[in-house]
């Protein structure tokens, strides 16, 4: 009988710190010892790649790989027959989705799509780039950037559409956003034929809630406090409802120990709530994986 092997790729780039991260919380160390395109890890179930994320999706449409990650506008960009698993949300700095904007220097008279008629666009995503102008009725040229896109305003373009977390590059270049074009997240996807085998569809499955639960994870933490027993009730109240607490009776007092996961953000004003309203012992925790109830 063949060994059983799930062929997986890794994004390479500015999404392969992050890539690698999570999966180290999700439980698997990935290593790149010989700095090669194949990289080691500890499930001897899978074999695992280290490629561009450009190519990631027609692999897998190709069959040559079972399971990838990539973004949004890859996937859009190959035109790929690939299944999506997942959405991971991540980006290469948090946990977020990421846009390709239309930029052009900032002392530009360019000020929108419609004056970019007869004009040059620089992009790394040609195909999507086109498909944005013909839905706005400007025919322009686009050129495929080999990188450093926003350097190429105005002596080499006479606008860019590239990708951009925060703005601050595109800024500190000399240039100005326009519009978004397309936002993108990074995604887990499968070739066809392997997401409709029986063992590799189990594997992908299991392989999903883990990374899923680690990017969950990073937007949460656990929190931990003492409340007496006559402001229990009114405690309960004011804590998060995406899941109901853990509440154990401390044996020998009139305390119970109060257990239970949120959102980071909410922490923010509810700590100092708990504090104020007589709890005691208050303990923020971080989270390896938060596997939370699919919605019904």
């Amino acid at each position: 009988m063949a060994e059983k092997k799930l062929k997986l790729g890794i994004p390479k780039g500015s999404l392969q710190e992050s890539t690698l991260r999570i999966f180290k919380k999700a439980g698997f160390n990935v290593e790149n010892p010989s700095r090669s395109y194949f990289l080691k890890i500890d499930d001897p179930e899978i074999e695992c790649f280290l490629l561009r994320p450009q190519e990631i999706p027609k692999y897998l449409e190709r069959g040559k790989l079972d399971l990838g990650i990539s973004g949004d506008e890859c996937i859009a960009e190959a035109k790929a027959k690939v299944i999506e698993i997942c959405d991971l949300k991540y980006a290469k700095q948090e946990i977020k989705k990421v846009k390709w904007v239309l930029a052009v220097s900032k002392d530009s008279k360019i000020k929108s799509i419609k004056d970019l008629q007869g004009k040059t666009i620089s992009t790394e995503i040609v195909n999507l780039a086109k498909d944005y102008l013909k839905k706005n009725k400007v025919k322009a040229k686009v050129e495929f950037s080999f990188g450093a896109t926003e350097v190429k305003p105005p002596r080499f373009a006479d606008a860019v559409i590239d990708l951009t977390e925060t703005g601050a590059s595109l800024k500190a270049h000399g240039l100005k956003i326009l519009d978004t074009v397309f936002e993108s997240s990074t995604k887990l996807i499968a070739n066809r034929k392997s997401w409709a085998d029986k063992w590799k569809k189990e594997k992908i499955k299991d392989i999903a809630i883990l990374l899923k639960g680690v990017v969950e994870s990073d937007r949460m933490a656990g929190l931990f406090l003492h409340v007496s027993k006559d402001k229990l009730g009114r405690i309960l109240k004011v804590l998060p409802s995406m899941k109901k607490p853990t509440v154990t009776k401390i044996a020998g007092t009139i305390l119970y120990d109060v257990c239970i996961a949120g959102y980071k953000k909410e922490f923010r004003e509810l700590i100092p709530l708990l504090k104020r309203m007589g709890c005691s012992g208050i303990v923020e925790f971080p989270l390896n994986k938060a596997v939370l109830q699919n919605k019904s």
